[in-house]
């Protein structure tokens, strides 16, 4: 008997040491990751509750000439820890952060020579999982490129997914919804709904010196890492010392605590500048939108918008108003040659600007003039010019800029999304803090919550925005619900809202085509009160009030967004279905501010005040819907009506279709 047990003992350790089987569950005991080692390959399992999100999905990488990093390996180590923390955000949704999680960290040898070591950090918590592979230092590899990564992500079930196609180079597309057996290969964020209703969303966090990650599904339901590559094809190129991104999956039994999540920003490391003084949110407008509609144009000639007399009554009006800042795009020489190499120098304006008279005016009336750097793509004629384009704005009073990155790569074949340009995005950012400049970056890497690092970085475009509706058949109903459950999930949007002239009656006589292939289609897809509660739904740090200044002369509904913050203290997400209707609470001081909205449907949706200070009253100002708005016959109909509310009140949003309603809450 005694020698029989020693032999099943014998056996089981074994078993586990061939095997080993490790796992690690969220603070709230939700989220459980489970790492197996079977056969010498590594995977990991997810499970919500008692689901199955992601089933057994393997690891590793393919690298060029060299053996892949994908099996015969053994687990030389392993170990588990508990983090709770908190930190405070410069500025952003919420201001105080939590952070807490479980951690798994093992360490993998190869069985065979030349026994290559590979670290796994596997991270659970209560919004989510996410982990990273990390390359320790090793004789047996030093400098490496890897042609794939493995990385899968089995899904468990057919589920309901909303996604855009895969772009190595642009985030604007529109989104789909679709089983996830329909997906061929998709951008991230990628968002999912299980057939018992938990919600989940794939994507990557503190994206530094690699290539993004798109996903392409391989078979049934598996997705798997399919890595931007550079122009000579290889993915990223790399050594030993070095982590990945860390791959992430937020998790949520209600849609509306995706956007709550903060695991992605956890994910990073904390802020790097020492002094943050410089970084302010604010609201701007700009000489932007008419070179959008065909009133202007951005090129120096009879139609140029950015003059300097254009600017300073762009200028007035922000003072006015009490808007923080006017972009000038259009305001340095060189958009006539649009599209060729080396175009732009970035510090010779328009001869029709008056490039320190503007930045003068702006100073003096406490304005801030935000550049625009418009690349072209052009990487190595940026990266020339950068330092000295930084320094005089700098010398001028200029804390913003507004980079773009429109049409192809310089040098050819490289892509917008590949690691040749996650570096380059990283340089600007670091130069920007260097001369005290914030941005608000357009075609560009995807947000990956850097913000947190640096949080100069502001903001950034990276969707279909509000341009696409001067141009194009443009954005509909439901595009604006369903930004905050996929993209958004990245970090913020630079969407550009608050267009009132949906119609565009008022340019209706003065565009002249020259991106659209039918003027009379175009038009803004929402009623005006869905544009004022864009402001709270879809946030960012520097949000623009896209519309000509002469559509918000003397007009009410202006007022809300005078008003509201960009800067919030704390935020919640009070309802919402993907695609359909979101609700979203703001706090900044006393004072809150709500923005609801919805599909094509109208929707009347009951708001139970609970969130509000005990004992203490409010006035309620809303902007809504009027009963007669609709998007497609009257979207400019709204009202605005006062009413004192308390905590625990009762409001019934009456949404009309593709309509909305914003809310201010002062406190008395």
């Amino acid at each position: 008997m005694k020698q029989f047990l020693f032999v099943a003992a014998l056996f089981l350790w074994t078993g586990c040491a061939n095997n080993p089987k490790l796992s690690i569950e969220s603070p709230d005991g939700m989220a459980k990751l489970s790492f197996s080692l079977k056969k010498g390959k590594p995977a990991y399992q997810v499970k919500y509750g008692e689901e199955t999100l992601i089933g057994s999905s393997k690891l590793g990488f393919i690298l060029k000439e060299q053996a892949p990093l994908l099996e015969s390996f053994e687990l030389s180590a392993s170990k588990q820890n508990s983090h709770s923390s908190s930190w405070m955000q410069v500025w952003g949704e919420d201001k105080n952060i939590k952070n807490q999680y479980q951690e798994l960290f093992v360490e993998l040898k190869e069985k065979t020579p030349p026994h290559r070591r590979l670290n796994i950090r596997f991270r659970a918590f209560n919004d989510g999982v996410a982990f990273r592979y990390e390359f320790p230092e090793q004789k047996e590899m030093k400098d490496f490129v890897i042609m794939d990564e493995k990385t899968e992500f089995n899904l468990n079930g057919d589920y309901s997914s909303w996604w855009i196609p895969q772009d190595f180079d642009s985030y604007e597309k529109v989104y789909q919804q679709s089983p996830l057996s329909k997906i061929k290969a998709v951008n991230t964020p990628v968002t999912f709904r299980t057939k018992k209703g938990t919600h989940l969303s794939i994507h990557e966090a503190a994206l530094t010196d690699y290539a993004g990650m798109t996903l392409k599904r391989e078979e049934g339901t598996i997705l798997e890492a399919d890595l931007v590559p550079w122009a000579d094809q290889t993915k990223v190129k790399t050594s030993t010392g070095t982590v990945t991104p860390w791959r992430t999956i937020q998790i949520s039994p209600t849609a509306g605590g995706l956007v709550e999540s903060k695991m992605i920003l956890n994910l990073n490391e904390p802020n790097k500048l020492n002094d943050v003084s410089w970084i302010k949110p604010m609201k701007y407008i700009g000489i932007w939108w008419g070179m959008h509609l065909g009133t202007e144009v951005w090129a120096e000639g009879p139609r140029h918008g950015a003059t300097t007399r254009n600017t300073i009554r762009h200028i007035d009006f922000a003072k006015k108003h009490g808007i923080g800042g006017v972009v000038v795009e259009g305001w340095n020489a060189g958009w006539d040659k649009w599209g060729q190499k080396d175009a732009f120098d970035h510090v010779t304006p328009a001869k029709d600007f008056n490039f320190k008279k503007a930045a003068k005016y702006a100073k003096d009336k406490g304005v801030e003039l935000i550049g625009h750097n418009e690349t072209g793509g052009d990487i190595p004629a940026y990266e020339h010019y950068m330092d000295s384009a930084f320094s005089l704005y700098h010398s001028l009073g200029m804390h913003a800029l507004k980079t773009g990155y429109a049409g192809g790569i310089y040098p050819r074949g490289e892509h917008h999304h590949g690691q040749f340009m996650v570096r380059h995005y990283r340089k600007v950012v670091k130069k920007a803090a260097q001369y005290q400049i914030m941005l608000d970056v357009h075609e560009p890497i995807k947000p990956t919550g850097i913000r947190r690092t640096y949080p100069n970085m502001m903001t950034r475009e990276g969707v279909r925005g509000m341009e696409w509706n001067a141009w194009s058949e443009g954005n509909g109903p439901d595009h604006l619900v369903t930004l905050p459950f996929t993209r958004m999930l990245g970090g913020p949007i630079d969407y550009t809202p608050g267009t009132f002239d949906i119609l565009f009656k008022n340019s209706k006589n003065k565009r002249v085509k020259w991106n659209a292939d039918d003027l009379t289609k175009t038009r803004v897809h929402t009623t005006l009160a869905k544009q004022l509660a864009a402001f709270v739904v879809i946030y960012s740090p520097m949000q623009m009030a896209s519309d000509l200044i002469d559509n918000y002369k003397g007009h009410p509904a202006f007022k809300f967004i005078e008003d509201v913050p960009c800067d919030w203290d704390e935020s919640r997400v009070l309802n919402g279905e993907v695609a359909q209707y979101i609700t979203v609470a703001r706090k900044a001081g006393n004072d809150w501010y709500i923005g609801s909205m919805t599909d094509e449907n109208a929707r009347v949706l009951e708001l139970n005040l609970s969130f509000l200070d005990e004992n203490a009253a409010y006035e309620a100002v809303i902007y809504a819907d009027a009963a007669n708005a609709d998007w497609r016959t009257n979207p400019t109909a709204y009202t605005i009506s006062k009413k004192k509310v308390k905590k625990g009140d009762i409001l019934k949003l009456d949404l009309k279709p593709s309509g909305g309603q914003a809310i201010q809450l002062k406190k008395l």
